[in-house]
C-alpha cells in the first residue's frame, strides 16, 4: 500500500504544484493512481499566496476523494480569527492572529485586505475571504489513519490513546512529542517543526521543511513504515 504526504505549505502556491508534480510522476512510474495524497496542513500565513493555497487545495479535494486535507495550527487560528477570536488559545499560550510571528497579516493581504486597523482588518476579512474557504478551514479534519500511519499536523501526546486526544494537541505539541523514542503503534506522520530535510526517527517522520523560511514543500511516499522523498530524479528513501 503506496500513500504520499505533503509538509507544510504555508501559502507557497508554486512549491505546492511542483510537490503536487513529483506526486504525479512517482504515480505514473510506480503504478500508484489510487493512492491517497494526505497535506499535512498549515495552508496559510508567511507565504506570498495563502489565499491560492485554500482556493487550489478545496477545489482539488472537492473533485478527488483521496485528496486529504488536515488542519494546521496556522489554519485553525486564520478560521478562529475570521469567527471572532483575534487571540487562539493553545497549550502552548494565547497567541494573536495579527502579531508579527504568525504571519496573518500576509495571509489578509493574499486576500487584498491591508492597511487598516486590527479590528477594521477582521471585519473586512470577515467580508472578503469567501465562504466556501472558511467552510473548507472549518472543516479540515485534526488527523487521518491509513496504512500503518498516523497523520496529523503537529503531533500526539504520548501514552493517551488517540481517542483520547486532545485536537488542540495534535496541531500544538512539539517537545512532549518530539523527544519521546516510544512506539506509538503506527508510524506518526507531521510537520509543524521545520527542519532542513525530511526525518525518519523510526516512530515518527517530520516533513516540514521549512517552506515558512525560504525552504522546499516536501513530498514523500510512504509503504509500510518506509519513507522516500519524491525528487525531479525520482524517490530517495528517508532512512
Amino acid at each position: 500500500m503506496t500513500l504520499y504526504a505533503i509538509g507544510d505549505i504555508h501559502g507557497q502556491l508554486d512549491l505546492l504544484k511542483g510537490a503536487h508534480d513529483r506526486v504525479a510522476a512517482d504515480r505514473a512510474r510506480e503504478g500508484t493512481e489510487d493512492a491517497e495524497l494526505i497535506h499535512i496542513g498549515d495552508l496559510v500565513d508567511r507565504g506570498p499566496d495563502s489565499a491560492g493555497v485554500v482556493d487550489y487545495l478545496a477545489k482539488l479535494s472537492a473533485e478527488n476523494a483521496r485528496v486529504i486535507v488536515l488542519r494546521g495550527n496556522h489554519d485553525h487560528m486564520f478560521h478562529e480569527f475570521l469567527n471572532g477570536a483575534p487571540n487562539s488559545v493553545t497549550p502552548r499560550g494565547t497567541f494573536h492572529y495579527l502579531s508579527s510571528g504568525i504571519g496573518g497579516r500576509t495571509t489578509l493581504k493574499s486576500y487584498s485586505v491591508k492597511g487598516m486597523t486590527d479590528a477594521t482588518l477582521r471585519a473586512r476579512a470577515v467580508e472578503t475571504v469567501p465562504k466556501a474557504h472558511r467552510d473548507f478551514l472549518g472543516g479540515l479534519p485534526f488527523q487521518h489513519r491509513a496504512g500503518e500511519c498516523l497523520f496529523v499536523h503537529a503531533g500526539i501526546r504520548p501514552g493517551i490513546p488517540l481517542e483520547d486526544q486532545n485536537p488542540l494537541d495534535l496541531i500544538w505539541i512539539r517537545d512532549e512529542f518530539l523527544l519521546d523514542l516510544s512506539d506509538h503503534g503506527f508510524l506518526v506522520v507531521h510537520g509543524h517543526t521545520p527542519a532542513s530535510h525530511v526525518e525518519h526517527w523510526g516512530n515518527r517522520v517530520n516533513i516540514d521543511t521549512g517552506a515558512a523560511y525560504g525552504g522546499p514543500v516536501s513530498a514523500v511516499a510512504i509503504e509500510g513504515r518506509r519513507v522516500w522523498l519524491l525528487t525531479d530524479d525520482g524517490r530517495e528513501e528517508i532512512t
